[in-house]
């Protein structure tokens, strides 16, 4: 359940999927009674036979130039103004097709059309060694993607043979769902901090360069995926499929590990009463919190959460962490609206730093 879990969360929150698994163990299937589920109109495209021009679109010359015109598909996608888009069999697309499908899968762009946001990409694909005929993922197509493996439940298959097939219960995201995504960035951001040589590996190996690996991209996919599985209040083992799914599986257990030994205060917790807050003495411990804080504020902005966070930036500097709070208090200082005053106090210390900025 955990994989269904982890692939309708990827769905809602717009993040394209690509699911991994032999033939025949229904990942089309399931694709499209998560699509009936979710009440998302369904287009299966089936990459193998297609060229490059059904997805970067086809020149057709009008008065004012020549347009890349976007294939039928595309163009009711368009017309729902929502949906799945299911491209099938990806890994038996040839090189050039790979090429064709960067724009979409990142920024759901079919030749000069631009699919609504409600659009949701899905991919399939076999295991190399399991198709007769066909290419590796290139790096930069396969780090667009969370990655999914599909194993085959005998458990649940025999249920379904059984009972008939339903994927009722499924988590549903909340239109405001979004709220926590500052903070799951922030948090993302103190562990890159922490681990500066996770941020970018690509492998050298053909074979792992098309599969997850840690990239910018897929860090932020992967906060992206953290706030989502946060406000359904997924499993531990969903959010590690979907952490995996981005960054690659040694990275996750990484990030996984760090973040249960963080045992930080509820930011929230924070902002209602600065005074009986108090630093961790860790440097990424501190980082982390201040700029869970600080992202929280801006979230909710009011006047009485910019004086609070500032308040807490200021304890920082006390306890010798001026370093530490510097980039937090720039970010905060961003947020100002005009009618909030200056808490001159807490700002005392990050006066020279915001003036260089030019945020003063």
């Amino acid at each position: 359940m955990s994989q269904l879990n982890a692939l309708s969360i990827a769905v809602q929150a717009g993040v394209p999927v690509l699911t991994w698994g032999p033939p025949g163990v229904g990942k089309t299937a399931t694709i499209t009674m998560l699509a009936e589920e979710l009440s998302l109109p369904l287009e299966v495209v089936l990459a193998s036979i297609r060229e490059p021009a059904d997805f970067s679109g086809l020149p057709v010359i009008r008065e004012d130039g020549v347009r890349m015109e976007p294939p039928a598909w595309a163009k009711r996608l368009v017309r729902e103004g929502k949906g799945m888009l299911f491209l099938d069999e990806i890994s038996t697309a040839p090189p050039a097709v790979q090429s064709a499908l960067l724009r979409i899968v990142l920024e759901r762009v079919v030749g000069d059309l631009a699919l609504p946001d409600g659009v949701s990409v899905v991919a399939s694909a076999n295991p190399a060694d399991q198709f007769y005929s066909g290419w590796e993922l290139s790096a930069p197509l396969a780090n667009r993607f969370c990655h999914l493996v599909w194993y085959l439940d005998t458990h649940n298959w025999v249920e379904g043979m059984v009972r008939g097939w339903s994927i009722l219960g499924l988590p549903r995201l909340a239109p405001d769902w979004e709220g926590s995504l500052p903070e799951k960035q922030a948090l993302v951001a103190s562990f890159i901090r922490h681990r500066p040589h996770l941020l970018l590996q690509v492998p050298k190996d053909e074979t792992q360069a098309g599969k997850a690996w840690p990239s910018p991209r897929s860090w932020s996919m992967a906060a992206r995926l953290l706030a989502a599985a946060h406000a359904v209040r997924a499993e531990e083992d969903a959010v590690a499929l979907l952490v995996s799914g981005c960054v690659g599986e040694g990275a996750c257990l990484e990030f996984l590990a760090w973040y249960r030994d963080l045992d930080l205060p509820d930011p929230e917790d924070v902002l209602a009463d600065p005074s009986r807050f108090q630093l961790p003495e860790r440097g990424d411990q501190a980082f982390a919190i201040l700029a869970a804080v600080v992202a929280a504020a801006i979230g909710g902005l009011t006047e009485e959460r910019w004086a609070a966070a500032w308040s807490v930036l200021a304890k920082a500097v006390d306890q010798g962490k001026k370093d530490i709070a510097a980039v937090a208090a720039k970010k905060l200082a961003q947020a100002k609206k005009p009618e909030f005053p200056l808490p001159r106090k807490e700002l005392r210390e990050f006066i020279p730093l915001l003036q260089k900025g030019g945020l003063m």
